[in-house]
């Protein structure tokens, strides 16, 4: 193993920051990264080695790939956080446009939505992939939280708990629990898990994921994602008495004075659902 490949291995290692998800990551991407600086032609780096040089010419061969820039900016971030623990912020600019990469819109009035039917479930060959998927549907839960997730620790009754080691960036979030058909998936999670999550014993996290991966597949289901975004779009009728945008509603312009508080209040409140702590991410579900 080259040096750079195995330092950045060994900082990862040691700097364990945020969920496992993100650990993993984060690590598959400073590999990636080591790769494609030792087929740029620069050899023998290690980890301190970092100059604005190797920088540039990574930003210049991504953008040479088309990449997105949302993916780019995924690795600029990672970039910066190897650069912070070798102590070496100076080598990254601050702002993303000093090389050209443009902002990412999140904002679209295009639907993400989606929703997994009966038909499609049973074809979910795994019972806990396929309780999973119910609970993501349910309360909008990321894959990694449906996954990890413990009906004996988290069900309180009117809402539940997630824990700050299921979740991404490691904070504890409260999900409401409003409907009958909310209280039945809670209800057959724990009959199927018992005091345990929804990741047999016999299996770890990483294995659980290719599990998941692979019964998703074979059911013909992908961007799971999309679970989460009809998620906040049914709690945004629910909360404001009308659709968002995203969902065909009236767009923020159209809005009274009343609505547009209704409008902010009901963001707020999905947002922290959601696992957000900024109302403006709300507008990638619920269109703006």
């Amino acid at each position: 193993m080259r040096d750079l490949n195995y330092q950045l291995k060994k900082i990862c290692r040691q700097c364990r920051e945020g969920s496992y998800a993100t650990q993993v990551k984060r690590e598959r991407m400073l590999t990636l990264i080591a790769n494609q600086l030792h087929e740029q032609g620069y050899r023998g780096m290690t980890a301190r080695s970092l100059k604005p040089k190797h920088v540039d010419a990574l930003v210049k061969h991504w953008f040479s790939q088309e990449l997105s820039i949302g993916t780019i900016k995924n690795r600029m971030a990672v970039i910066r956080w190897w650069a912070h623990k070798v102590d070496k912020q100076n080598v990254v600019a601050r702002s993303n446009e000093h090389y050209g990469i443009p902002d990412r819109r999140f904002v679209t009035n295009e639907s993400k939505a989606k929703t997994v039917t009966q038909s499609q479930l049973d074809k979910v060959r795994d019972e806990h992939v396929r309780m999973s998927l119910e609970l993501q549907q349910a309360f909008g839960l990321r894959r990694e939280e449906a996954m990890k997730f413990q009906p004996s620790f988290a069900d309180r009754g009117d809402h539940i708990v997630l824990k700050s080691s299921w979740t991404k960036g490691g904070k504890e979030r409260v999900i409401p629990v409003r409907t009958e058909a909310q209280q039945d998936v809670l209800n057959r999670a724990r009959r199927l898990a018992g005091f345990g999550s929804l990741i047999p014993s016999n299996r770890n996290y990483v294995h659980q994921m290719r599990v998941y991966e692979g019964n998703t597949l074979r059911a013909g289901l992908s961007h799971m994602h999309g679970l989460r975004h009809a998620y906040a779009q049914n709690r945004y009728e629910e909360l404001a008495g009308w659709k968002c945008p995203a969902a065909g509603g009236p767009d923020g312009k159209s809005l009274s004075p009343e609505q547009r508080e209704i409008d902010r209040q009901a963001r707020l409140t999905i947002s922290r659902e959601l696992g957000h702590e900024r109302e403006a991410v709300t507008s990638a579900y619920l269109g703006r």
